[in-house]
């Protein structure tokens, strides 16, 4: 760390000694800020980012041990010089114990205070980057244990999907056959004629849904043929929405477009964005009652396009939050959801290199973010 990079906040009631301590650690190119008590330091810390705090220990109002551990309470992270006279090590000693990185005792060499700083510098840097290696070791291993799920739920779907598609199709046809006998005129006396037919209905219905729930297995390890290539989401997300118009026009829904004028244009797969669309405002359309709004967003984020399908419906309950990209979980009735959409969703935006997120209040809405680059390429980072 760079002494222009290290922000120091230096506390003492002695405004002489601190202005001098001031001007000559800037002088060595510090950034310091200074403030006359502990009181005025601890507000400062508030507003402003700072590394390393020098601190006097005899000051009136807050002593310099109690504002040290107000600092340490408040900002654990910040490294904290303690300045003391000759006669007060005992101060310093205390203050080490109670969490400051080092003490000195007045007067102050601007060297050796210098060198304590770049130490305690060191050590923020140091603990900086074991939590980026710490967090970047979370996300391999949240990755890993993806990774494993996947293949595994691939090898089952597969099997699955194609050993229940064979005795549905021998059902669909014996339904069939049923409903043909059931609907013939010598039928029209049968006092449960009408009974029939609905059990017959509610068989259909079931392998409607069974069927449904095999094409999403097979649809999520198929590998589609790439369609990469430049895209406009406005268009893509008006052509899902007349794909979905009985549904917006039987709840009255109403659409509201917040979209930047040019983050609208992207390269990347249309048909497995489309399919993204379609789960997301599936769901958002069940998510809203009659006259609900949907509140659809494209702007600029960094080096890609956010785009956001946010609804003011039920919302999602805090204990839901984490699972909702989860293989079959669902919070929908057993003939409106299969609990694959929001998985399938995830993974194809995590195989374009993008992320989907969601933010929600239960009562108020959600938000699907999701975040596409600009240009697709298939070398991609971990996901943060």
């Amino acid at each position: 760390m760079m002494n222009e990079a290290i922000h120091i906040l230096l506390v003492d009631d002695e405004d002489g000694f601190r202005e001098a301590i001031g001007k000559r650690l800037t002088k060595r190119g510090l950034s310091v800020s200074q403030a006359p008590d502990g009181m005025t330091g601890l507000e400062m810390l508030e507003k402003t980012p700072v590394d390393v705090v020098i601190l006097d220990v005899k000051m009136p109002g807050l002593s310099g041990i109690d504002t040290l551990r107000e600092i340490k309470r408040r900002h654990a992270h910040i490294q904290i010089i303690l300045l003391t006279g000759n006669a007060a090590i005992t101060d310093g000693i205390a203050g080490i114990k109670a969490g400051a990185f080092d003490y000195l005792t007045k007067p102050v060499e601007i060297d050796h205070l210098l060198n304590k700083i770049q130490q305690a510098a060191g050590i923020i840097r140091m603990e900086q980057e074991k939590q980026k290696e710490a967090e970047y070791r979370d996300r391999l291993e949240k990755k890993m244990i993806d990774t494993d799920r996947l293949a595994a739920l691939g090898t089952m779907s597969t099997g699955v999907a194609h050993e229940i598609n064979n005795p549905l199709a021998i059902i669909s046809e014996a339904t069939g056959v049923i409903k043909q006998m059931t609907l013939l005129p010598e039928m029209d006396s049968f006092s449960r004629k009408t009974a029939m037919l609905t059990a017959i209905e509610k068989i259909e219905n079931s392998i409607k849904r069974a069927r449904k729930i095999t094409l999403q297995l097979l649809g999520h390890v198929k590998k589609q043929e790439s369609q990469i290539g430049k895209l406009n989401l406005k268009d893509l997300l008006q052509e899902t929405l007349s794909l979905l118009q009985k549904e917006l026009e039987d709840k009255n829904i109403k659409i509201h477009w917040e979209l930047e004028t040019d983050a609208t244009t992207i390269e990347s797969d249309t048909y497995q964005i489309r399919q993204v669309l379609i789960n997301l405002l599936s769901n958002a359309i069940h998510a809203v009652g009659q006259k609900g709004i949907i509140t659809l967003s494209c702007r600029h984020d960094n080096n890609g396009i956010l785009m956001g399908v946010k609804d003011d419906g039920i919302g999602i309950s805090p204990k839901n939050i984490g699972k909702i990209f989860d293989p079959f979980f669902t919070t929908k009735s057993f003939d409106e959801g299969t609990g694959l959409g929001l998985f399938v969703a995830h993974k194809i935006i995590q195989t374009l290199g993008g992320e989907i997120r969601v933010e929600s209040t239960p009562g108020k809405g959600s938000c699907f973010y999701v975040r596409l680059p600009k240009f697709f390429h298939n070398n991609h980072e971990l996901p943060k």
